[in-house]
């Protein structure tokens, strides 16, 4: 892989998760959590609630970027301002509590002076992320989440080289600099990575945090989360790597990712952590 690649991916990916995992780790401590579908959190009804909720808004993006291309751009950037503002109300209050709400109109505001700048859209999918995923994580138990993981490893399969139809819609965003892809930009190529390929091991280490913060004190209830991602970021390097090497080929890097999460995960129960 390219060492440039290489360099940036794993410094976004180290950053992203560590503030994603601060982030956790205070909503576990203030018993703050979204509901999706039951008030259970180890019901997985949220799972199977979680991917309607996906494959509904992948539909609706369809048909928007089909016939109103035009427009797609404005709603686009719509739901991009919506999300960064809400994510970044819960990352900046894990941060600064009393001052959340005012530095997440800041970040709002930049991104609506400075809509084309990359550097921001990468800092904005920073926090979009961390805040994604660190909330739907603590929101559900840990089965739940590793379902709602194989499904959607099945789902991002389908959708690549079946219909295809993610590969449209990634094309489709990556014109409109909006905040659901990272830009690594190397002199040969410029790489984008999808927010999901972080946002979803996140979920699944900041699930485990909370699950472990119940009967493990502090450093070591974070052991098996920072383990878990460490897998994620094994499984992103292999399909970067792969796909470095075939520029032009699509390849979902959930798959594997999910593939050494669980591996590690059950490892990592093996062993008592």
């Amino acid at each position: 892989m390219n060492k440039e690649l290489l360099a940036k991916l794993v410094l976004l990916f180290v950053v992203t998760q560590a503030i994603g995992l601060f982030v956790a780790g205070t909503l576990v401590k203030e018993n703050v959590r979204a509901t999706f579908i039951t008030d259970n959190p180890d019901d997985v009804e949220n799972s199977i609630g979680l991917i309607a909720y996906i494959l509904f808004f992948t539909a609706v993006l369809l048909v928007a970027i089909k016939f109103f291309k035009r427009r797609i751009g404005l709603l686009f950037r719509i739901i991009e301002l919506l999300a960064v503002f809400g994510t970044s109300v819960i990352v900046f209050g894990a941060f600064f509590p009393d001052m959340a709400f005012h530095f997440a109109l800041l970040v709002l505001a930049l991104k609506l002076v400075l809509p084309e700048s990359v550097p921001l859209r990468n800092a904005t999918s920073v926090i979009a992320t961390a805040g994604a995923g660190s909330l739907v994580g603590v929101s559900l138990g840990v089965l739940p989440v590793i379902v709602f993981i194989a499904l959607l490893s099945v789902y991002d399969l389908i959708a690549v080289f079946g219909t295809r139809h993610m590969v449209v819609m990634a094309k489709a965003m990556t014109k409109q600099n909006v905040s659901f892809t990272f830009a690594l930009p190397t002199k040969e190529h410029n790489f984008e990575l999808g927010t999901g390929d972080m946002v979803i091991p996140l979920a699944f280490a900041s699930s485990v945090l909370a699950a472990n913060a119940k009967v493990v004190a502090f450093p070591l209830a974070y052991a098996l989360p920072a383990l878990l991602l460490l897998a994620s970021l094994a499984g992103l390097l292999w399909t970067l790597d792969f796909i470095s090497k075939r520029v032009g080929l699509a390849l979902p890097a959930l798959p594997p990712q999910t593939v050494l999460m669980l591996a590690v995960f059950m490892l990592g129960k093996a062993v008592g952590l």
